[in-house]
């Protein structure tokens, strides 16, 4: 017989039993047959490969297995019943609004779709998704979760890493025809490039070679947006070569869009990280909601941890 048979309901009927000392006040208990209860311990038995009572005419009597078996049971069935009320108290909290704020292309991009999948899971909960790049104050405008790119200061907020986003340098074939393909860092100079605003340091591109020194050369452009999807598009028309995050552009690198420019030199990740107001962290909807955001966003091109 294999093991699948020892299964929990064998387990209850073979405690019952214990605890009762006789099959037919079980079967009554239970609402069955004592055919049923004697056919549940005959299997469970048949299944240990050990006898867990002795049985008279009028009673049973554990045996000296069926003491240990006993104690063992009742430990897991306890944890089931307790892994049991934790799901119900989890459904019965999984409701009411949470308030999300995420940088905006990677919001647009990915995590609304994760937001999606999150409320087909707990449709009783209502989200209310801010996009922004700007660095709110997550207590003043009532936020329950950020996630934020770059390095982030305020100590006073909860904070989980999600991991390192890392960048290429892209441009488009149309932009490579007109300016050719770069072979060292050097080639760069003097291009236009496509720079983000509220970017510290996007005056210059740091890059590390492939024997891990590092180079820095001017980054200068003409054109300087504040969203990410901007960027993208700009890249993809050729108005310019830049940085981008590997799940801004993936897919147009994929699709012959876009261009990676000098691939053996790297460009440093940026941290992807989610704050959480402290005292909203314990909240059970925030804290489901925040475990479910930090999951799939460990699964996206690019992230790290």
């Amino acid at each position: 017989m294999e093991q699948s048979y020892v299964t929990l309901d064998r387990m209850q009927t073979f405690v019952r039993i214990a605890e009762r000392g006789q099959l037919v006040a079980v079967a009554r208990e239970l609402g069955v047959g004592q055919s049923t209860v004697t056919r549940h311990l005959h299997e469970l038995e048949e299944a240990l490969g050990v006898s867990l009572f002795v049985r008279t005419t009028r009673s049973v009597m554990l045996t000296d297995e069926g003491r240990r078996y006993y104690t063992q049971c009742l430990h897991i069935l306890r944890l089931v019943e307790q892994a049991n009320e934790d799901v119900k108290k989890a459904k019965k909290a999984a409701t009411g609004l949470v308030r999300i704020s995420c940088t905006a292309a990677f919001g647009i991009l990915h995590v609304e779709k994760i937001i999606f999948a999150f409320q087909d899971k707990y449709p009783d909960i209502q989200i209310e998704f801010n996009l922004t790049d700007e660095r709110i104050d997550l207590v003043r405008e009532g936020i329950d979760i950020a996630i934020r790119l770059g390095p982030l200061t305020d100590s006073a907020m909860k904070l989980r890493s999600l991991g390192l986003s890392h960048r290429v340098l892209v441009a488009s074939p149309e932009w490579l025809q007109a300016h050719g393909v770069p072979q060292e860092p050097e080639d760069l100079i003097g291009h236009d490039g496509v720079k983000m605003s509220r970017v510290q340091g996007s005056s210059s591109l740091h890059l590390q070679t492939p024997d891990d020194d590092h180079i820095t050369v001017p980054f200068k452009g003409r054109l300087i947006v504040d969203h990410g999807l901007a960027a993208r598009q700009a890249f993809v028309v050729g108005r310019g070569f830049g940085p981008a995050h590997h799940w801004l552009v993936d897919d147009c690198i994929m699709s012959g869009e876009l261009s990676v420019l000098l691939p053996a030199y790297r460009l440093s990740p940026v941290p992807l990280s989610m704050l959480i107001s402290p005292e909203r962290a314990n909240i059970a909807r925030v804290r489901i909601c925040a475990d479910f955001l930090a999951e799939k966003i460990a699964s996206i091109s690019g992230i790290v941890k």
